[in-house]
């Protein structure tokens, strides 16, 4: 009977409209949730018969509900530097914290932003449990190898800032000029003096000490030097080298020749020498043949030009920094800087696809595709933000007008139901 299939009917928009309503109701709820995704409703029609013949019967209505993850909110700014979110495509993988402290299964979930904070364990975590995730850097601050279609290589995050750390000094580049006059015949012959800091294998600073003796000749230049390389540590001369600069119309003041008197060979390739000093090797580099970049021999004064070395001096982290790459870094009181972890992005087909979770978390699906891992800025993804948490989606104002919509449209189905009531009960009332 057509009468009954119309009553249906608005029994089925009431329960479609329901629905809707309770996706606006989540959406406004979650308004200031940061990183959260809004639900759309989308009503689809029911057709149980065709529109030919003189009886129609009315099929109503059906509801599915679809949260947009791919679609984002805005990125305000915070002042805590592990305030993580997600510019563009992508997704920052994170743990259950309590997983982790219980020995479980490391299971990898998504979000797209965080409060991440340390905790007692030295993790980071936000206040709704969830550990960041991230490949660890070597001890020389390089990221390994890992693989990019699992989440086998990931690690929870874990900033020790108690600990001390320093690095051993294994190069050291002297770059001077050598006062041209102090090899001419009749000169005083000073030697020149010159003291470079480095760090032991503890942490403790050492210094090399750079002698230059002038050649005086009986007439003329000789345009030649002798080079001892003296170590505090051990107290004496782990390397002495005869340099001859020359002299010509273009090339005047550069290296013509260095030769090996004691310690590691000079290599023209490099520049460099190796000495070794009580803690091990250091590669000392004092200019290639003819670069004018090194040692030089001019008519001026002795001047230091550039002393550079890498190794640091024991140090304590005093904060900790993400960039937009995903790299983790620990910033030092000594003014160093070193790489702890690369947080990668993760990225599938079909974001969609994925089965949402609490605290804006989700999970990969058949439905999303396989996940890839990417480093963040490369390929499609986008970057990692620091000081920065992602706002909800939802808009609230377009919320209340689809409440409207939603109000009178299950109004009207209800008038519907009303009106199918009361024609029924007319019905009724011809046989009394």
């Amino acid at each position: 009977m057509t009468i009954s299939s119309s009553l249906n009917a608005g029994v089925a928009g009431l329960g479609a409209n329901a629905n809707r309503l309770a996706t606006i109701s989540d959406n406004i709820a979650n308004a200031s949730t940061h990183g959260y995704r809004r639900v759309e409703a989308q009503f689809h029609s029911m057709v149980v018969a065709g529109a030919s013949g003189g009886n129609y019967a009315a099929g109503g209505v059906r509801a599915t509900t679809q949260r947009l993850i791919n679609q984002g909110g805005s990125i305000i700014g915070t002042s805590n530097a592990t305030d993580l979110a997600v510019r563009n495509r992508g997704f920052l993988p994170v743990a259950s914290a309590a997983s982790l402290a219980a020995g479980g299964n490391q299971q990898m979930f998504l979000t797209t932003t965080g409060s991440f904070q340390l905790n007692e364990d030295g993790n980071l975590v936000t206040a709704s449990g969830l550990a960041l995730l991230g490949w660890p850097a070597a001890a020389d601050g390089t990221i390994p190898t890992y693989p990019r279609d699992t989440s086998a290589g990931l690690e929870p995050i874990e900033i020790n800032v108690n600990q001390l750390t320093g690095e051993p000094t294994t190069n050291v580049s002297v770059a001077l000029n050598l006062p041209a006059a102090s090899t001419d015949a009749g000169s005083a012959g000073e030697v020149e003096d010159i003291s470079v800091e480095y760090f032991d294998n503890l942490g403790a600073s050492q210094s090399l000490n750079f002698s230059f003796t002038p050649t005086v000749p009986g007439t003329g230049s000789s345009n030649q030097w002798t080079l001892q390389i003296t170590d505090s540590a051990l107290g004496t001369v782990i390397g002495e080298y005869a340099l001859t600069f020359d002299d010509g119309r273009t090339t005047g003041g550069n290296l013509q020749a260095v030769t090996t008197v004691s310690g590691g060979a000079y290599d023209g390739t490099s520049g460099s020498v190796i000495v070794n000093v009580a803690g091990g090797p250091i590669e000392v580099n004092i200019g290639e043949i003819g670069d004018p970049e090194g040692l030089t021999q001019l008519a001026s004064n002795f001047a230091p030009v550039a002393i550079q070395k890498d190794g640091f001096p024991v140090g304590n982290m005093t904060s900790v920094e993400v960039d937009a790459n995903g790299f983790v870094y620990g910033l030092y009181d000594t003014g160093v800087t070193r790489t702890l972890y690369q947080i990668p992005l993760v990225d599938m087909p079909n974001p969609n696809g994925m089965t949402a979770l609490d605290a804006q978390t989700y999970m990969t699906t058949p439905d999303s595709g396989n996940y890839f891992l990417w480093n963040a800025g490369e390929g499609p993804t986008g970057e990692v933000v620091s000081y920065g948490l992602e706002e909800s989606a939802t808009d609230v104002a377009g919320e209340l007008t689809d409440m409207i919509q939603t109000q009178r449209a299950y109004t009207s189905n209800a008038k519907v139901i009303q009106t199918v009531d009361e024609m029924l009960q007319e019905t009724a009332n011809i046989k009394r």
